[in-house]
């Protein structure tokens, strides 16, 4: 049952996921959920959200009570899938333990590092042939481009595939505006679409993500020393590909569209570009890609007062938790010089995201190699289209204009 002061007939704040004018401007509701509904319960879809800052944090670290095990989505806790060994995001220990450890020995960053000459040369290819244009899509021109290019340069796909790759993992994603996304046993994870650049790298190794984890010996959660199976490596391989694809292909959007509106910000930045890092954890803060996590409630639990049943479906909200004013001095204020101790974009604790990193550096570049082209651009709004999924939050078309 849900917490009875939680009741729609005691407070008129409604959080809906999937509510295209919620998700246009989450965060007028996210503060009422922090102000008046801290614990909420969304009876429509069954499941409890938390939004303050402190809880989120807490809830995420917590992993007895919370369990990533039955996913990290709304849609695929509700619908009781069994997940397949090696989705490392949707694991509890002791498999999480053993497969987070084994992908961060492959997921270095002397390779996140070592890639950023190449992003650079990209960055710049996808750029200068727009130099002179009055207006251009920073998602089709760049932010859905150069994320699954970085990706393929990891794992090892073929540049002349990495498209069609990035396509099919987002299509994946992909919902239809208000409703929620459609999941079955049948159509989860197999990661049959790399079956074909598995059995080519096992004959052709590389230095590479996916022959790294070919060749990885580990010891699994019975004791027994081995190496991954195929499957495993293809489910391993599907997962950092559709994780390091959207998320930064959104991140970048929300730099050109926050930037836009920050224009005296963004002329510093165009003078001063060691103001970049912090910038971007700013952006991340303020328009973080993910705003929400789901978890299951393993055992019942106390939160706020009030009882949560062992199965509950719960949304942890990052989007709403970044603007918390418990946590930040005057949180809805875009600030590139706030010093920012730390946000919830990439999660917390056992789960935080292994490509933060990685994401990070895209949105570094990215910035840089527009500001040296482009230090002046609006935003054609009219024309801008958010991008319909229940897990990300971004934009799908976001037109440039060029003075």
């Amino acid at each position: 049952m849900p917490p009875t002061t939680q009741r729609s007939d005691l407070h008129d704040v409604a959080y809906d996921p999937y509510d295209v004018e919620i998700n246009a401007d989450p965060y007028p509701t996210f503060r009422r959920l922090r102000d008046e509904a801290p614990l909420y319960y969304n009876e429509q879809h069954d499941f409890y959200a938390v939004s303050r800052y402190a809880d989120v944090e807490r809830g995420l670290v917590d992993r007895a009570t919370f369990i990533s095990g039955r996913g990290g989505i709304l849609e695929l806790i509700k619908a009781n899938i069994q997940m397949p060994s090696g989705i490392v995001i949707f694991e509890d220990p002791p498999t999480h333990t053993i497969h987070r450890g084994l992908m961060s020995r492959v997921f270095t960053p002397r390779k996140v590092a070592a890639l950023e000459p190449q992003i650079r040369a990209f960055t710049a290819a996808c750029l200068d042939p727009l130099v002179g244009a009055d207006r251009f899509d920073i998602v089709a021109e760049l932010a859905a481009r150069m994320p699954m290019r970085v990706i393929g340069m990891l794992i090892g796909i073929p540049e002349a595939d990495q498209e069609a790759i990035r396509d099919r993992t987002d299509a994946n994603l992909r919902t239809q505006a208000g409703e929620a996304m459609k999941v079955s046993q049948e159509s989860f994870v197999t990661g049959a679409m790399f079956a074909d650049y598995l059995d080519w790298r096992a004959e052709h190794p590389s230095d590479d993500i996916m022959t790294d984890l070919m060749n990885a010996e580990f010891e699994d959660e019975t004791g027994a020393r081995r190496r991954l199976s195929r499957q495993e490596v293809l489910t391993y391989v599907e997962v950092v590909a559709g994780a390091g694809n959207e998320t930064t292909t959104r991140l970048i959007g929300w730099t050109a569209k926050v930037l836009a509106e920050h224009p005296d910000q963004r002329r510093e930045l165009v003078a001063d570009r060691s103001l970049i890092p912090n910038a971007i954890e700013e952006i991340l803060r303020f328009e973080p890609p993910a705003p929400h996590v789901g978890r299951c409630v393993a055992t019942e639990t106390e939160l706020h007062g009030h009882t949560l049943p062992e199965g509950a479906a719960i949304l942890f909200l990052p989007g709403a938790a970044n603007r918390d004013d418990r946590m930040y001095d005057d949180p809805d204020r875009f600030d590139i010089h706030r010093t920012i101790s730390s946000h919830l974009t990439f999660g917390f604790g056992p789960h935080f995201c292994l490509g933060a990193a990685l994401a990070r550096l895209e949105g570094h570049v990215a910035l840089d190699e527009l500001l040296s082209r482009f230090p002046e651009w609006d935003v054609d709004l009219d024309d801008a289209r958010l991008a319909p999924t229940s897990t990300v939050r971004g934009w799908e078309t976001l037109p440039l204009v060029l003075p």
